[in-house]
């Protein structure tokens, strides 16, 4: 079977970011599909292709996936209007593709919302079977960021998502919540299927190598935040918990923040302000020196803005990444992750916008680090028992190539 398959932010796993679609499309190819992967060029992606883009784009041949790649360079730094401009472009190519090649499912995943474009006309103008996978709810979590307040804007986001929606033959949500919020949009409880994140265990395996970011000793806390340093990650949080650390006496608590976006120079320039010397901000690094780094850490930092869409609407990469590595997690806002944590006793899970119950859990943290390897040794369990990658991406690819009658 051929399986199109639109993701603007495609991963090979020589880059920084999330690699689902790379992994998931592997399994397709492992259960004898072909996949043709369609993106855009994403800062800290790698998509596999060196040759020079002809008339905007390029092709090529990487690990078995066929990539159709734009010349459509994107960041999370960059302004919304600029993002826009980039997400309509990317959705208007790749109508023309979802028109012209030959394929038996169209599958497109989020985000941007505007990804479910292409799939809309390959179902109503081409009668083809249309997969849409939602990782995040949108307009409701950019509203509720208060991100976009334009009335017109959100209309036509709310509009968009209701036609993606009811045009997909199937939907997968990556999150109890999102599921939710598939069904309140009248999509018939039967046409969805929940595939959350996954762990790569085979890369987050015991014979990786660790380190730890230079000036901090090995009889350190080193806690790691592993993302995009953006408004939803909500990381002054974090600074606020370093400052009350700080205040506190303990030298021996260091945060560090492994990433990139667009709140990252204003976030080094409030440590640099107010001599946080217990935070420390690295570069990006690709999915095995990421291995290496959360062997050498102590913690994995779960963060989040305080938005109640977040609660139970995502499924967050750095998390499964945590618990992958055998890393306990801090988490500090309610929802489900909060109570895996609880129900496995694999970290710490606090009120939001607490700096004092912040710093509270990660001195219990430091006080007790004989204690979090068992913690992690749960959280890695906790990957093995529910959230295998491979599993997982077995009852994707059983639900997107089942949708051909």
């Amino acid at each position: 079977m051929d399986i199109l398959y639109f993701h603007q932010h495609f991963s090979t796993p020589s880059g920084s970011i999330g690699i689902r679609s790379y992994e998931m499309a592997q399994r397709l190819l492992k259960h004898g599909h072909n996949v043709t992967m369609v993106c855009g060029s994403y800062g800290g992606g790698e998509t596999g292709l060196s040759t020079e883009f002809v008339k905007g784009r390029r092709k090529g041949k990487v690990d078995g996936i066929d990539i159709i790649e734009f010349d459509l360079a994107y960041s999370n730094a960059d302004g919304f209007v600029k993002r826009a401009g980039v997400f309509l472009t990317f959705a208007l190519k790749s109508i023309g593709i979802a028109l012209t090649h030959k394929y038996d499912v169209v599958f497109s995943t989020t985000t941007p919302l505007t990804a479910g474009i292409p799939g809309i006309f390959a179902r109503w103008l081409r009668g083809k079977p249309f997969v849409f996978e939602v990782r995040d709810l949108w307009p409701e979590l950019p509203k509720q960021m208060g991100v976009i307040k334009n009335p017109l804007v959100l209309a036509a986001m709310s509009a968009l998502e209701w036609c993606s929606y009811r045009s997909a033959h199937r939907c997968i949500g990556l999150s109890p919540g999102i599921v939710e919020g598939i069904k309140k949009r009248g999509v018939n409880p039967s046409k969805i299927e929940i595939v959350p994140n996954g762990c790569d265990l085979s890369i987050f395996a015991e014979n990786v190598t660790p380190w730890r970011v230079d000036g901090i000793a090995d009889t350190d806390l080193m806690a790691v935040f592993t993302g995009t340093h953006g408004m939803a990650n909500g990381l002054d949080n974090a600074l606020n918990a370093a400052q009350e650390l700080k205040k506190r006496g303990r030298e021996d608590i260091k945060l560090v923040f492994v990433g990139q976006g667009k709140l990252k120079e204003t976030l080094q320039k409030r440590a640099e302000l107010e001599k946080l010397n217990n935070v420390i901000f690295h570069a990006p690094v690709n999915k095995s020196k990421l291995a290496e780094l959360m062997k050498g850490a102590d913690l994995g930092l779960q963060l989040l803005a305080n938005i109640p869409a977040f609660y139970y609407g995502t499924s967050p990469n750095k998390f499964f990444d945590y618990i992958s590595a055998g890393l306990p997690v801090l988490n500090n806002y309610p929802g489900w992750l909060a109570g895996m944590i609880k129900d496995n006793n694999c970290g710490y899970a606090i009120e939001p916008d607490n700096a004092g119950a912040f710093a509270d859990a990660l001195e219990n943290a430091a006080d007790n680090k004989e204690l979090l390897p068992e913690m992690g040794k749960r959280a890695q369990a906790l990957a093995k028992r529910d959230f295998d990658r491979h599993n997982l991406a077995d009852k994707w690819v059983t639900w997107v190539t089942g949708v051909v009658k």
